[in-house]
């Protein structure tokens, strides 16, 4: 198959031919890993059976132990260039799609099969895996960008417009330029049918997070249960204020929240999953009606 016409499809085939060679040698690796770890239990067991410990086994340990922690190590930085290796493919795929959208060529989904990216888009947000005594950075998860951060053409927001009757609306929107003479966005309505462009203040839009994070080893990353949050409620794409009922217990698990909902006695809504990315700290607003989930 050529691609001279196409050099982001090349770049594209080059690197994936990269990563598979990169997930071949972390199978290598994983296998001498394992080796090692099994031969550390047969001493383990050996010594158990004797009831005590000698000079070689204690010396065999301590060799048994350094090994496995090489092994573990090379196998890591196997790993961390695999990722790096995705997060390039799908840079690359990113800005062909940003290309393709200034030239004028948008892709049209049905409402069902636009919902469904979306989620799929969410599920595979790069994950934040963090070296000893690093701390996950701004726009992982639940921790807000930096002051001055500016998002890039393409990244995903959330957009406070004004709706039908002149209510104001926090929206999912993509970024498609920002005005550092005037301080604004423009962004573009995510949803299929409003097709909407926005010009906006940087007050009016909140970033989605870049990336997940894992809970087994950055909770600190998370919302905490009972945070006063914006989420997208599922099967649109409109935020609307609820709060945090259960934590994603893994790095693939959703967050639980409950929206508010003044037809229920306790204000609330029965509790529905919102995937990491498009759960975002709450920000007040003023409201000159309310709002409606339907959209």
């Amino acid at each position: 198959m050529a691609f001279n016409s196409d050099p982001a499809a090349f770049q594209v085939q080059e690197k994936l031919k990269l990563l598979y060679s990169l997930i071949q040698d972390t199978e290598k690796e994983r296998v001498n890993y394992e080796n090692t770890l099994h031969n550390i239990s047969k001493t383990h067991d050996k010594i158990t059976s004797d009831g005590r410990i000698t000079p070689y086994y204690q010396q065999k340990l301590k060799s048994l132990y350094s090994n496995a922690i090489i092994d573990a190590e090379k196998e890591e930085q196997i790993l961390r260039k695999a990722l790096s290796k995705i997060n390039e493919i799908r840079t690359i795929r990113h800005e062909r799609r940003i290309l393709a959208k200034n030239a004028g060529n948008k892709d049209t989904f049905r409402r069902g099969a636009h919902m469904k990216m979306l989620q799929i888009s969410a599920q595979t947000l790069p994950l934040w895996v963090s070296k000893i005594g690093e701390k996950p950075p701004p726009l992982c998860a639940a921790i807000p960008a930096e002051p001055n951060y500016i998002a890039k053409p393409g990244d995903m927001v959330a957009a406070l417009v004004k709706g039908i009757e002149e209510e104001d609306n926090w929206i999912l929107a993509e970024v498609v330029l920002y005005n550092s003479i005037t301080n604004k966005y423009e962004v573009d309505d995510i949803d299929e049918i409003q097709k909407e462009r926005h010009n906006l203040s940087r007050r009016r839009v909140i970033p989605l997070p870049l990336m997940r994070a894992n809970p087994e080893t950055e909770p600190e990353a998370l919302f905490s249960k009972g945070s006063v949050v914006m989420a997208l409620y599922p099967q649109t794409t409109c935020f609307y204020k609820a709060v945090v009922n259960q934590l994603p217990m893994t790095a693939m698990d959703d967050y639980e929240v409950l929206f508010e909902d003044s037809s229920y006695a306790d204000g609330f809504a029965p509790p529905l999953t919102v995937a990491q990315r498009y759960v975002i700290a709450y920000k007040e607003h003023k409201r000159n009606g309310k709002a409606n989930i339907s959209s």
